[in-house]
């Protein structure tokens, strides 16, 4: 974003410091970071504040120097009279400049692209080298003067209530400064229901080792007659029994589906599985506040830091001006960060000290309370024609809401026009929920992280059951070049789509011979404004065991502001997605989460990493947009059609461990 100012402003790259900005809602609008919305979000009102401040710049100059300012230009931090030849920098005109009127915006001029000399360029990140030498930019870096440590036990069954606990021991413990019960408010099994707190037992010591040591002596008398009773096992036998009919209710029904099955010269079906997902951010959540009786000072690494004042502001009962935050880097967020639960509970521990304290999630808190990525089920049906073409789609989408509502749980929804029901005549795409209490919110790339792989999986099947190429099965179905809603840049346009798909196939040299055991794997998603393909080359020997040589990436999100910068949000959805399919899953048991730490939710390590990450941009015209979420969900099914061409072998049930792959 930094780039996108210093480009119209003209400044050369060395005489640019980005500091974080004070969280202002009225001064800076929206403050956030998700949905991939932060480029696209303030793309022209970046380019424009830069213009305004170089024309500013331009009109001092020209004042200064009794001249013209048509006869001046700008070039590196500097402006510069070619007649003359003299060079004023910026900074010996600021102090006349900010006297100057502020130009009307529809009097700037903006660089066309022509005269980008900064955006487009791989530019490495302004905090690299203090991440690599260990300088204090994340929460968990965050200290202050007397500052105390807490922990926040919560029951392992979610929603459960402390009713008592042993808290006198537990204050006699060494570095224990206090230990007492947090009652429950509000309902925090909610993404969007703050502010609220769990119920549990906290202990503030006068370190986190202390805390934690502590906690291991407590014991808690918890209620869990309130509480999340859901059962994943259960959750596969109730979506299988829903399966086996019509969904309770229809997301989309066009042209005639019964009668495309009735004429059809093949039908295929299908049934897919993916499972909850965890955060995991390699950060715990932590929040460091202090509390100063009528105003409170926070430290926290949120997505959402305009949330947390108001949140915050509301539990304690304060003005929000009396909230001050810093935003601290966040060791990963992914969703997780958009909520603001570990910034509340820090804020409500603090309010009952007088110096600053910090709360700090252990590994097992970050699994077990997690916002978690919702699993789902999907029945499909297909028919082909005796072309070979894909001629009607049904699909029942089986999906969790809450008790009494039939809305899906957050990240758990189904658009009606997800692809490829929007370029097809004949659709019929229903849906049936099964009740659960566990907690979900987005997490990277919501919906489309799970869906792409069912959908290009299930695609990837029709093409086989037609006998015809993969990748011109898939191109067929967009049809003719043409942009659903002009203008509307998450509508989906298909000439963009097809040329990434095609890009990536080149790329990769779809087509060519392999040796046996090892194949070719293609998939396409759109999402958040962003066209991406995948192919995947990979091989599976006769252990099962999966190697993936080679990820081949085309994307198109406009033009590209830093190119390192996209570089590596690809890489990073990549690696992501390979972790997640292959080995990834949260399972619960009467309410409980089973995985409680990297044991049993095994990230990916390099063993898993390609040999090569090849990555390719299609640079259009059209206004750029996000790229830290639609490069992850091709990846998966990438990845799956690749094991079933090698293989023969389909994968319907994520991840692959279930289905007896192996990394």
């Amino acid at each position: 974003m930094p780039m996108i100012v210093a480009e119209e402003l003209d400044v050369a790259w060395e005489d640019v410091e980005v500091v974080q900005s004070a969280i202002d809602a009225e001064r800076y609008g929206r403050q956030a970071a998700g949905g991939s919305r932060s480029i696209p979000s303030t793309w022209m009102p970046l380019r424009q504040a830069g213009a305004t401040a170089r024309a500013m710049l331009v009109s001092a100059a020209a004042t200064q120097l009794g001249v013209d300012a048509a006869s001046l230009r700008t070039e590196n931090t500097a402006v510069i009279h070619d007649g003359s030849g003299q060079r004023i920098p910026y900074a010996e005109l600021t102090e006349l400049a900010a006297t100057l009127p502020v130009p009307a915006v529809d009097s700037l001029r903006l660089k066309p692209r022509s005269e980008w000399r900064l955006i487009g360029q791989a530019i490495g990140g302004v905090d690299n080298e203090a991440i690599v030498t260990g300088r204090s930019l994340f929460g968990m870096d965050q200290q202050q003067p007397e500052m105390l440590y807490a922990t926040f036990v919560r029951g392992h069954q979610i929603d459960a209530v402390a009713r008592s606990a042993n808290l006198e021991q537990i204050r006699t413990l060494p570095g224990v400064v206090d230990a007492y019960l947090m009652e429950q408010r509000g309902r925090p099994s909610d993404y969007f229901r703050p502010p609220s707190i769990h119920s549990g037992v906290v202990i503030v010591a006068r370190s986190t080792w202390s805390a934690f040591k502590a906690a291991q002596s407590l014991q808690v008398d918890w209620d869990g007659s309130d509480a999340v009773q859901d059962s994943w096992e259960q959750h596969v036998n109730d979506a299988a029994y829903l399966a086996q009919r019509q969904g309770d209710s229809v997301l989309n029904n066009k042209g005639d589906v019964d009668a495309a099955f009735t004429n059809a010269a093949t039908t295929v079906e299908s049934f897919y599985t993916y499972p909850f997902l965890s955060h995991s951010d390699l950060e715990p959540q932590n929040c460091t506040c202090w509390f100063k009786g009528d105003s409170i000072e926070i430290w926290a690494p949120t997505q959402t830091p305009q949330n947390a004042v108001r949140e915050v502001a509301a539990f304690l009962d304060l003005p929000e001006d009396q909230v001050l935050l810093h935003q601290l880097r966040g060791g990963g967020g992914f969703g997780r960060r958009l909520a603001n639960d570990s910034v509340v509970e820090a804020a409500a521990i603090a309010a009952r000290f007088e110096v600053p304290v910090k709360a700090v999630w252990t590994r097992e808190d970050d699994m077990f309370f997690d916002y978690y990525r919702p699993g789902g089920f999907n029945s499909f049906k297909a028919a082909i024609d005796n072309d070979g073409r894909l001629s009607a789609w049904q699909h029942h989408f089986i999906t969790f809401s809450r008790e009494g509502s039939e809305e899906p749980l957050t990240g758990a929804n189904l658009a009606a026009d997800e692809f490829p029901a929007q370029v097809l005549d004949n659709v019929r795409m229903t849906q049936s929920t099964l009740i659960s209490g566990m907690p979900t919110g987005f997490w990277r790339a919501p919906r489309s992280n799970a869906l792409a792989f069912t959908h290009q999986s299930f695609l990837h099947e029709c093409a086989v059951a037609a006998g015809r190429d993969h990748l011109e099965f898939l191109v067929e179905l967009f049809g003719e070049a043409r942009w659903f809603e002009e203008g509307n840049a998450g509508s989906l346009n298909t000439e963009r789509a097809v040329a990434v798909i095609r890009r990536a196939a080149e790329e990769a040299g779809w087509g060519r011979s392999m040796p046996q055991g090892r194949a070719l794997g293609l998939a396409f998603h759109f999402s958040h404004a962003g066209y991406f393909a995948h192919v995947v080359e990979a091989s599976v020997d006769d252990s099962r065991k999966v190697r993936v040589h080679k990820v081949t990436v085309a994307g198109d999100i406009g033009p590209i502001v830093n190119l390192s910068g996209v570089n590596n949000q690809v890489e990073g959805s990549v690696i992501d997605g390979l972790s997640s399919g292959i080995g990834l899953e949260v399972t619960f048991s009467n309410g409980r989460v089973d995985q409680h730490n990297f044991h049993q939710y095994p990230l990916g390590r390099i063993t898993i990493a390609p040999d090569a990450i090849d990555v390719h941009w299609i640079e259009s015209d059209y206004p750029p947009t996000g790229a830290g979420e639609p490069a992850y969900p091709p990846t998966i099914p990438a990845l799956t059609n690749a094991i079933f061409s090698a293989t023969g072998h389909r994968v319907r049930t994520l991840p692959l461990r279930k289905e007896g792959f192996r990394a």
